[in-house]
């Protein structure tokens, strides 16, 4: 067997990503690693993914350490590997004994991702097991390395449910000890909220213990990561560049919301996807767009840009930051169709799996702040789109139809505009249509 040292190099996620940090090293000195096995967590200034080996064998050195920055292209640790000499069959019969030794003892080789995987729990995770009474140290990880996913707590949920036994770790396998970089995650339970349009308990930030607590004083000190950085410069850049105006309009929902309540549940059963009224929601947006395209454009100092496409930013919290992945091509997408990406979108968010791709080419930006129970929001504008709409919480309040009260489903829609672009006759006539497209909705819908 010939041995060699390779490099694995911080690699290009995408254009305009030419550096990032490394959060943590998934793998230490003297492990084995797989081919495409991650090695280390990294976050860039737009979101954070695993960087697998490009080879297998048994790393032997880390090059960068956690919470340092590299530029692409760096070296950022060394692998040994072993190769197949091809010139002697001597060199054959070692290389064929170590296959068969692989595969005669395949829990050894797993032995060692799982005990390194199997206790580090993300704080999405952490907060679904809370939400549903689960231990996840009781649930068998089909993650990377015995790592517990949402997924695994869900299925462990709903097997629960059905009286089912669900699958279960290992008894005889203690949980790790903390190891240096794990992070102490306070989870909390759910918050009730009186919103009516709730289609999940909302989530609410973990307290992240970092830092080192300086004697004498009550404060810690938390590391800027470079996504909190790219959300301050964004944030500073459009409120200093962008002159925000701001329009509110009320919208009655009540059609809409009894049309959901009768739909949902079959759509879940048939789908596998919760029917949200943030699809609708986009939906009426995105068709009002339609009607007027200047609301769909940027700033360019000497023209006024028109994206042609409509590619809404979808604004999704997680426990420590606000990502914006992009629904491409949404006004080619029924209701039925917008849902999904909602789902597939919120997940790999909150996940962490987005990719470079899934957070690029936004032209409008929409905000679900009514999960949380808001009832009036004044949206900053991600930068450099034109405006951003937020859709508060639906609440019955009374009204006067036609000389009488009633009790109406009702939600206000705020508007945040760039008043170099736009002016208040053209968002006026803009949230009018977005009243219409809401007020339109009835038991005659069509979801697909």
């Amino acid at each position: 067997m010939k041995v060699t040292v390779q490099e694995i190099v911080m690699p290009k996620l995408a254009e305009s990503v030419v550096s990032a940090t490394i959060e943590r090293w998934l793998k230490q000195p003297g492990e084995q690693i797989g081919m495409y096995e991650p090695v280390c967590e990294i976050i860039t200034d737009k979101v954070g993914a695993e960087i697998p080996s490009t080879i297998a064998g048994r790393l032997v050195k880390i090059l960068v350490g956690t919470g340092e920055t590299v530029e692409v292209g760096t070296p950022i640790c060394l692998i040994e590997t072993e190769a197949e000499a091809e010139s002697t069959a001597a060199a054959a019969a070692p290389a064929e004994e170590a296959r068969s030794a692989a595969a005669a003892s395949p829990g050894q080789q797993q032995a060692r991702p799982a005990g390194a995987m199997r206790g580090r729990y993300s704080p999405a995770v952490l907060q679904l097991s809370a939400e549903h009474g689960i231990d996840p140290a009781d649930v068998q990880g089909t993650g990377t390395g015995g790592r517990v996913t949402r997924k695994d707590i869900l299925a462990h949920a709903e097997a629960s449910s059905k009286g089912q036994a669900p699958a279960s770790a290992p008894t005889s396998a203690s949980a790790p000890a903390l190891e240096p970089g794990d992070r102490i995650v306070e989870s909390r339970g759910p918050v009730r909220s009186s919103g009516l349009h709730l289609g999940e308990t909302p989530r609410i930030p973990s307290v992240e213990i970092e830092g080192h607590a300086i004697p004498g004083r009550g404060e810690y000190f938390i590391d800027v990561t470079p996504i909190r950085n790219t959300i301050a410069t964004r944030m500073r850049q459009s409120v200093t560049e962008i002159p925000h105006g701001w329009m509110m309009i009320e919208v009655d929902v009540t059609n809409l919301v009894v049309l959901r309540s009768k739909i949902k549940d079959d759509f879940r059963k048939r789908e596998g996807t919760n029917l949200t009224y943030l699809a609708f929601f986009i939906k009426a947006v995105v068709n009002a767009i339609k009607d007027f395209p200047i609301i769909n454009s940027v700033w360019a100092v000497d023209k006024i840009i028109v994206k042609r496409d409509i590619n809404i930013s979808m604004s999704v919290g997680t426990e420590d930051s606000v990502i914006t992945p992009v629904i491409k091509n949404a006004d080619q997408k029924n209701i039925a169709g917008l849902a999904h990406e909602i789902d597939t979108l919120a997940r790999k968010t909150r996940e962490g799996k987005l990719r470079v791709d899934d957070v690029q080419g936004g032209t409008f930006t929409i905000n679900n702040t009514g999960s949380f129970g808001a009832i009036l929001t004044q949206p900053i504008i991600n930068y450099p789109q034109a405006a951003i709409i937020t859709f508060e919480s639906i609440v019955k309040r009374p009204v006067v139809i036609n000389d009488m009260l009633a009790v109406r489903s009702m939600a206000n829609i705020c508007l945040s505009l760039d008043h170099r672009i736009l002016d208040g006759v053209i968002c006026g006539r803009f949230l009018q249509r977005v009243k219409e497209n809401l007020e339109s909705f009835s038991s005659e819908t069509h979801l697909y």
